[in-house]
């Protein structure tokens, strides 16, 4: 069974935990504390040398880091793998924007407006070069969606589930959906796939799981 090591409220661990859910595969969920720093723990260091989450340990008793990684390999022989070459380099061109794009301004934006409020007024400065920094990938992106349902003209794909990740708790951030009309519509739709399950579950099963 696979094993994946999380933390609460991460875009990044509600990747593969969401790509895992949808295709209905078996799981263990485990909770890393990141903010007591349990991840760099001599327990935790022995699964994962690099301590960081998300951490894969596959039934095969390999261990994948990086989200994208994860999903790209959960997917593998699934309907959520594009099917052409074409498909599955235009998935990947989505999937490095996130990370580059996306992920590096929406994240820590949202970690000290949201996660740690109470930070939120000493780190003003750096949320709002953080937000004004996602601000022309999310216009990109926008862009995109303007013209199709899901990233992918074949339809929904792992390149939807990690460019939601953290795009959909863009409000989260200190952003608003009202000014992308288009992903703001993606994103209820991506939350009507099959199997869908938010990002909130993620950390009510960590807990449970604990």
């Amino acid at each position: 069974m696979n094993i994946l090591y999380a933390c609460l409220g991460s875009g990044n661990c509600f990747k593969p935990w969401l790509t895992m859910k949808q295709l209905q595969m078996d799981c263990t969920l485990k909770l890393v504390d990141v903010l007591s720093g349990e991840q760099q723990s001599q327990e935790y260091l022995a699964i994962n040398p690099l301590g960081v989450v998300p951490y894969l340990q596959t039934d095969g008793d390999t261990g994948i880091g990086e989200s994208n990684a994860m999903i790209w390999y959960l997917a593998e022989g699934t309907p959520l793998m594009p099917q052409t070459a074409v498909e599955r380099a235009e998935a990947l061109q989505w999937m490095f924007f996130e990370q580059s794009k996306l992920e590096p301004f929406i994240s820590p934006a949202r970690f000290f407006t949201t996660i740690l409020p109470d930070q939120q007024t000493t780190r003003a400065d750096d949320i709002a070069q953080w937000q004004m920094r996602a601000m022309p990938g999310l216009a990109r992106l926008d862009d995109h969606l303007a013209e199709r349902q899901f990233i992918l003209r074949s339809g929904y794909s792992i390149a939807d589930i990690a460019v939601f990740g953290y795009v959909h708790v863009l409000e989260e951030a200190g952003l608003s959906k009202s000014d992308y009309p288009s992903i703001a519509r993606w994103i209820a739709d991506v939350s009507q796939t099959p199997l869908f399950r938010p990002l909130s579950e993620l950390g009510q099963t960590a807990k449970a799981a604990a």
